[in-house]
């Protein structure tokens, strides 16, 4: 099959630029595209798809932005090995294509080993005002579980005074607001976060940071169980 023709079906999202993306990204990430090779000029894209070059252009910048593609000026354009990615958002958009639930088990195996010392760190270097904060959250009567869980996160990140922890929370909570339901729509899961909270709160608050890291590494590891439970009977239905 040539280049080409993996692109043979005209856009009619509104989004065009997006779904362009979608369709490069995949066709790279699954090998159909390998790397190194040639894609066809902006002209024959475009009107592949049935846009115009600004919105060809949009796509490709995205493209080149993942690190899926390298645009060599008076050249063409060559496809990468996304595997040589240092782009986060690759991830994420990996996540997103929902052909194979590996993407997400990896973020969520990453999340197991990171956020424990997260929560060690944060019981050591916590301040009052951290204390304050967290407890005001586990209290909170407005909040849903998930929004809960969320905020207690992003303050144990900040508690830390690691500006990647909170970055990488962020990343992943990008990933979690959509994906939450998951989890969350088990009333005994959210039942299992409240007490979660409660318990990650006493442990910062009294700076017992082996204890904070036992307990978020509990949690992640009974939540990563879940959902791998969840993957297999959706993929087994």
């Amino acid at each position: 099959m040539s280049v080409s023709a993996v692109f043979a079906r005209p856009i009619t999202r509104l989004r065009l630029h997006e779904e362009i993306v979608t369709i490069i990204q995949k066709q790279i990430m699954n090998g159909t595209i390998l790397p190194g090779t040639k894609l066809p000029p902006e002209r024959e894209m475009a009107q592949t798809f049935n846009v115009n070059r600004t919105t060809l252009r949009e796509a490709l910048h995205k493209l080149e932005t993942l690190e899926l593609i390298e645009i060599r000026h008076g050249d063409g354009i060559y496809a990468r090995n996304y595997m040589e990615s240092s782009n986060l958002e690759l991830v994420r958009a990996l996540v997103y294509l929902e052909e194979t639930k590996e993407p997400l088990i990896a973020v969520l195996e990453i999340r197991r080993i990171l956020i424990p010392e997260m929560a060690f760190l944060a019981a050591k270097r916590r301040t009052k005002e951290h204390v304050d904060a967290l407890r005001q959250i586990v209290r909170s009567g407005e909040l849903s579980v998930m929004e809960k869980d969320i905020q207690v996160h992003l303050i144990i990140a900040r508690a830390t005074g690691n500006l990647l922890y909170n970055i990488l929370i962020n990343f992943f909570h990008q990933i979690y607001r959509d994906l939450g339901h998951m989890y969350f729509n088990d009333p005994q899961n959210a039942e299992r976060s409240e007490a979660f909270h409660r318990d990650i709160c006493v442990a910062i608050q009294k700076q017992n940071a082996e204890s904070a890291r036992k307990i978020m590494a509990d949690v992640l590891q009974y939540a990563e169980t879940i959902i791998r439970e969840y993957l297999a009977k959706r993929q087994g239905a």
